[in-house]
């Protein structure tokens, strides 16, 4: 149970939560330092603290008002991630990241589905779980990574696998959830759903996604072109992913696709000068970044619901475990990278939040509106289970997934002896 905060002087506003908070969380981070563990990990705790499952000063309205910082974060992290994928780094790693990325996608998708299924016997249930096991939180990754300043192959194999990752899961999960509303709808009605029609909205969303961030970076690149000064560059830097976000949440595509894309044009079309006088002042604000946004994610996480978690919790858990790392090392070993690489890889890519909630989010929103429309309780109950167990095992994820990617970059060598 949160603890009560009624008395006058408690109540603040968000601003001044917000101030509070960025300090207390850059030196909770430190803390986390001192003690070999992710800076992240130290925000999120406090964002824990702060949230509804603890002192609540950060309620959930206040959370649903605030979620414009998240995703603003994320547009940035992924314009990072995008930034960081030239073609010639990903000649250079070779075919095998591709293979990477779809043996892990569909190594979490097909564990997952086949250990629910066995504990549950619930096929349209199985299914909506392993479409979303393959979604990734890129932001846990790419923080530690900046963190420790690390450089090598390792850390170029995971720029590309968390940057291409989610939008395979995006198509995975719009595949496995249109096969899953069409079973139940049949299974009510015992009519056939045009399942062909849902099946090319994934699809439609990333390329549109992938246009969009495409034409922005285009311009982006024009503007900045001429500039000089970091500030000058910052700014414009700062509108583009501002208009790249808003017109994604707007035309419902992916943020994070788009964001990647504007990244992704700029390091592929302007040379290296340039592309140092936009990175080199983005880092400078990164860590703010990372600041807000994991906080604000631990105070979303409800410790309430882990006891209530139960078996198939355990068993998501574990399945997602095995599918990535036992996926991605299956395909490392077809695509024949470095031997680091192949070893670490899929211990570097587990953190979730972000994305698998907006997925498990979707999933409440679409099949409780089942239940409406075809009187479907299987379908309501589905969309509790599935929005519950994401939310809370993303606690898990978020705090063991930066942990072991530092861990995995430590032991590949790739992060400076002045950082480690």
């Amino acid at each position: 149970m949160p603890i009560k905060t009624d008395l006058c002087f408690l109540h603040v506003s968000a601003l001044t939560l917000l101030g509070t908070a960025t300090i207390v969380a850059f030196y909770m981070g430190r803390v986390a330092q001192r003690i070999s563990l992710p800076s992240v990990v130290g925000y999120m705790i406090f964002g824990v603290i702060l949230g509804p499952s603890i002192l609540n000063f950060i309620d959930q309205p206040m959370i649903d008002d605030l979620s414009f910082l998240t995703e603003i974060a994320l547009g940035f992290v992924a314009f990072t991630i995008g930034s960081e994928l030239s073609l010639s780094s990903l000649r250079r790693l070779g075919s095998g990241i591709i293979s990477i990325i779809f043996a892990e996608s569909f190594g979490a998708f097909l564990l997952v589905f086949a250990a629910v299924y066995f504990l549950t016997r619930d096929l349209p249930l199985s299914i909506v779980f392993g479409a979303v096991a393959p979604a990734s939180a890129p932001a846990g990754t790419v923080a530690v990574i900046q963190e420790c300043k690390a450089r090598g192959t390792l850390t170029n194999a995971l720029y590309a696998v968390v940057g291409f990752d989610d939008g395979l899961a995006i198509i995975i999960f719009g595949f496995g959830t249109s096969f899953a509303k069409s079973f139940l709808i049949r299974e009510a009605s015992g009519t056939t759903a045009s399942v062909l029609q849902t099946l090319g909205t994934p699809m439609v969303e990333i390329g549109l996604s992938l246009i969009t961030g495409g034409i922005i970076g285009f311009l982006f690149c024009k503007l900045v072109l001429k500039l000089q000064k970091p500030r000058d560059i910052l700014i414009i830097l700062f509108g583009v992913v501002l208009l790249a976000t808003g017109l994604s949440i707007r035309w419902h595509l992916s943020l994070i696709l788009t964001n990647m894309m504007l990244g992704f044009v700029m390091v592929n079309s302007r040379r290296e000068a340039l592309v140092q006088r936009v990175i080199t002042p983005l880092y400078e604000i990164m860590p703010l970044v990372y600041i807000l946004f994991f906080c604000l994610a631990g105070a979303n996480m409800k410790l309430s619901a882990i006891p209530a978690l139960g078996s198939i919790g355990a068993v998501y858990i574990l399945g997602r475990l095995a599918g990535l790392i036992g996926g991605a090392r299956l395909g490392a070993s077809f695509g024949r990278v470095e031997e680091k690489v192949k070893k670490y890889v899929g211990m570097g890519i587990l953190s979730q939040a972000g994305v698998a909630i907006g997925l498990s989010l979707i999933v409440k929103q679409e099949f409780s509106q089942l239940n409406v429309q075809y009187n479907l309780p299987h379908a309501a109950t589905i969309a509790a289970i599935v929005f519950t167990t994401i939310t809370t095992t993303c606690i898990f994820f978020e705090i063991i997934g930066p942990i072991l990617t530092k861990y995995v970059l430590k032991k590949a060598g790739e992060i400076p002896d002045e950082v480690s």
